[in-house]
């Protein structure tokens, strides 16, 4: 089912696009939207003789009142663990997370590291829990060329959790580090937010905002930069360091989880609060011209659907409860 704005990319003849008015934003009307537009498209399939059998969503507050059962995917945990939002903001994300939880007939984690702490927070789950993952193979692998014009390299939204905040402190204290290419979207005026911090301290000659990509030109980027950069301070799967490993390039990623999961056999570690320790990370990594990750590491997209199919099945199957 598409919201208000259609899915941008083509898909195979077989897959329906259903077409709804379902807003992005804000999250409060497009849970209403969605909720109702739901309820109307699988009564619409059931009328017509071919019911649907279960309902998959990755985003939260999930739909209710569903005639049939659904599935959640957990991509981080943002809403219990994010400190850059205030307590009463991660108490309804909480609520909201653990309500949707509690009704999904399975959920699928995206990291052992959101398992480990879905079970944490909500040990009731536990057998309810299947761990996908995310694939890295979409990117075309091309000889690793780096650019005389050294460069370091993040991937991924300009938004508070990427801590992207501390990268511009190490650069004022280190002029010896490359200059920063971000590419990625910005999420509201944190680009803006974040160029101004970097002018303040007289770096925006060094800084260059490159807004999204495409894939051609992101196996470009992970081939040409001294290396890939990624101070998050929380995330669910670190797709980034994955590819960027995958495509040879040096990593620099904070000690967190989900990089610890995907990258501990080829990233330089560093503490997401520290930015001594975040030079330290990247002259480590500029002194290395390539790496090469051991045989069977990578995380196939193949693998993962067959792995989401399976857990469809099983809720399909399972009785409720």
């Amino acid at each position: 089912m598409e919201g208000r704005t259609p899915v941008g990319w083509d898909l195979p003849p077989h897959i329906a696009r259903v077409p709804s008015d379902v807003p992005y934003q804000p999250a409060l009307m497009r849970a209403l939207k969605e909720s109702r537009a739901l309820r109307r498209c699988l009564g619409d399939a059931a009328r017509s003789g071919a019911p649907y059998d279960l309902v998959h969503t990755g985003h939260l507050p999930t739909p209710t009142r569903l005639p049939v059962p659904y599935t959640l995917t957990v991509h981080d945990l943002r809403s219990l663990d994010f400190r850059g939002v205030s307590l009463a903001r991660r108490a309804v994300g909480r609520r909201a997370l653990g309500s949707a939880i509690a009704r999904a007939r399975r959920v699928l984690c995206v990291s052992d590291a959101v398992r480990a702490r879905i079970v944490e927070e909500f040990p009731s789950a536990a057998s309810r829990l299947d761990l996908i993952g995310n694939g890295e193979d979409h990117l075309s692998l091309l000889p690793r060329t780096p650019s005389t014009s050294p460069f370091m390299l993040h991937v991924g939204h300009v938004e508070p959790r990427k801590n992207l905040a501390l990268i511009i402190e190490a650069m004022s204290r280190y002029p010896a580090l490359p200059r920063l290419v971000l590419a990625g979207a910005s999420k509201g005026d944190a680009a803006a937010r974040l160029l101004a911090v970097a002018e303040h301290r007289g770096l925006a000659g060094k800084i260059e905002m490159l807004g999204p990509v495409a894939d051609e030109e992101l196996a470009r980027l992970y081939s040409t930069a001294a290396c890939a950069v990624f101070p998050s301070v929380l995330e669910g799967f670190g797709i980034g360091p994955a590819e960027a490993l995958r495509a040879g390039c040096p990593v620099a990623a904070s000690a967190i989880p989900a990089h610890l999961e995907v990258s501990g056999d080829g990233a330089t570690f560093f503490s997401p609060a520290d930015p001594d320790d975040f030079a330290r990370a990247v002259m480590e990594c500029v002194a290395v011209s390539a790496i090469s990750r051991p045989p069977g590491n990578e995380h196939r997209w193949e693998d993962c659907a067959g792995r989401w199919f399976e857990a469809l099945m099983r809720a399909s199957l399972d009785a409720p409860g």
